[in-house]
């Protein structure tokens, strides 16, 4: 009977709050929700219509009294409002049946967030129905995610990728020693790819469309075997739709500029590690998560550029959340890597 009630009662939720997609995990049970962070609304209410994948379906097919946005931009909320109807969706979704205690909710942040960011994310998870709100950092939940030893005087270098922002950090003994935070990520990709074939090819696709041809041909180096796609669009010369085949050739150019942003972040951050943790690093490899860990080639740049090992983490889009989920399963032991 208390093992039941406590279930009952027990409805603590950790929350990866993606510019692109949100992950929530709810303790006893793992990763329960994985949707886009987007969200659909009456134009002249402002009140949501549909949130998440039901949303995102919606994206670049809107009618006139629609309005498809995305509450996070370079993660960090754009949209108060939004960013709040949408936590308060997601955590009811999860809450079914446990209504009699408001959850603890452990939310991750950029390393970047300034005091007012956080403010920001604290207040919209209380007025959405949390009990108390912890903060955690991305990369030191990533690698809580991976099972780095985090607590231990030993170096972890992590990289998230995410749609907003690529965190760059090294940890040791509970805390981050250097970090880097840049706003080149998944969607900064995507709109590569949209300036790329508009120059081009003078096509005109939209997010949607450039994200696909990210997933299917996007690559960071030379591949063995270049990839193709077939992509339609809008033909911008002759205003009719028209369909193209591009290669994973000029989609590695498209992407080239943004690929070498990231490598120069990771290269700055290493300047900065003081020489006993860069000697971990050398032996442990640098980790990568997030969805733009999936990038093809990327991990053999990062080897050619750093000259370390380079490990892509099993499963990195849900490394993050992952990572709440275990501070959530022992938040005492986690108190120092909180905010």
């Amino acid at each position: 009977m208390g093992f039941s009630l406590s279930r009952l009662l027990s409805n603590d939720i950790g929350i990866d709050l993606g510019t692109a997609n949100t992950l929530v995990y709810v303790k006893g049970q793992g990763i329960v929700v994985n949707e886009p962070s987007i969200v659909a609304l009456d134009k002249h209410s402002r009140k949501p219509i549909a949130i998440g994948t039901p949303a995102k379906e919606m994206l670049g097919r809107e009618n006139p009294d629609i309005e498809v946005v995305r509450p996070l931009r370079d993660g960090v909320i754009a949209d108060f409002e939004v960013t709040e109807e949408m936590l308060r969706f997601f955590i009811k979704k999860v809450q079914r049946n446990k209504l009699l205690v408001r959850p603890r909710i452990v939310i991750c942040v950029p390393s970047g967030v300034t005091a007012v960011e956080m403010r920001a994310v604290r207040e919209s998870a209380e007025r959405a129905g949390a009990r108390e709100v912890y903060l955690i950092k991305e990369p030191m939940a990533a690698a809580i995610g991976i099972g780095l030893p985090v607590d231990e005087p030993i170096g972890s270098m992590v990289i998230d990728i995410g749609g907003g922002t690529t965190e760059i950090a090294v940890m040791a003994l509970s805390g981050i020693v250097t970090w880097r935070s840049v706003k080149t990520a998944g969607d900064e990709l995507n709109e590569a790819i949209i300036q790329f074939l508009k120059r081009k090819h003078s096509l005109l696709v939209g997010e949607r469309s450039a994200e696909q041809i990210k997933c299917a041909i996007g690559t960071a180096g030379v591949q063995d075997q270049e990839l193709q796609h077939t992509c339609r669009g809008l033909d911008l010369v002759s205003s009719i739709p028209k369909t193209i085949v591009v290669d994973s050739s000029e989609i590695r150019e498209a992407l080239s500029e943004q690929v070498d942003t990231i490598i120069d972040a990771v290269r700055q951050t290493l300047e900065q590690t003081p020489p006993e943790l860069a000697a971990d690093i050398l032996d442990r490899g640098i980790i990568m998560t997030g969805g733009g860990a999936l990038l093809r080639g990327l991990d053999r740049r990062l080897v050619e550029e750093t000259s370390l090992p380079v490990i892509v983490a099993e499963d990195p889009l849900t490394c993050v959340v992952r990572g709440t989920g275990k501070v959530l399963e022992n938040i005492g032991a986690f108190q120092k890597v909180l905010m």
